[in-house]
């Protein structure tokens, strides 16, 4: 068993967050406990208390790395995009991507819950980047809604997308044929982008 000082607190969050990463690639978060973790680096899981807070904030850093990692793509994606449509497009799908890709580490996001406590500052602002890049977008598309109509636009479209990404990770669309949630996604924003035009 590895001892407090073997190894600094950003070398233990490191080799943490690495390894619930490795565990939610192949299983859901509610099959992991602080005990596991902890024993998956060789530590006791006071070491991990005292490094984290609690096994709730652990989580929370691991679904902070998620974020930071789905923002990057994001932001990649968008930067080929030859238009803000495009890009709305292009962000749509990397949601969808990324969660098929990672469907156990997009649910943490989801399912996590801070159980009374309040979100730390850190979270809130990757929260708020995510939905920021998001409103930009609409406002470049659609520069005569108010504030308050964009964002309310740009929750409309997340749910859509969100809801679509849910059931297609899930395999819960319920068709008799399958359904690309790509063409679900087409059709969401078409309609919603024809609507301002018209």
């Amino acid at each position: 068993m590895a001892r407090r000082n073997d190894h600094t607190r950003e070398e233990l969050v490191s080799m943490t967050l690495e390894q619930v990463k490795n565990f939610l690639a192949q299983h859901p978060h509610h099959e992991l406990s602080l005990r596991k973790v902890a024993a998956m680096i060789g530590y006791v899981p006071s070491t991990l208390v005292n490094v984290f807070g609690n096994y709730n904030l652990l989580l929370l850093h691991a679904v902070a790395q998620t974020l930071d990692e789905l923002f990057a793509q994001a932001e990649a994606e968008m930067k080929e995009a030859s238009s803000a449509e495009d890009a709305l497009k292009r962000l749509a799908y990397c949601y969808l991507d990324f969660a098929s890709q990672n469907p156990y580490r997009w649910q943490l996001i989801f399912q996590h819950t801070m159980n009374g406590e309040e979100l730390p500052e850190w979270q809130s602002e990757r929260i708020n980047n995510m939905t920021g890049m998001l409103e930009t977008l609409i406002h470049q598309i659609n520069p005569n809604l108010s504030s308050d109509e964009t964002l309310e636009a740009s929750r409309v479209i997340w749910s859509g997308v969100h809801g679509i990404t849910l059931l297609s990770v899930d395999d819960k669309l319920f068709t008799a044929v399958p359904v690309d949630g790509k063409a679900l996604i087409d059709n969401l924003l078409s309609t919603y982008l024809n609507a301002w035009k018209g």
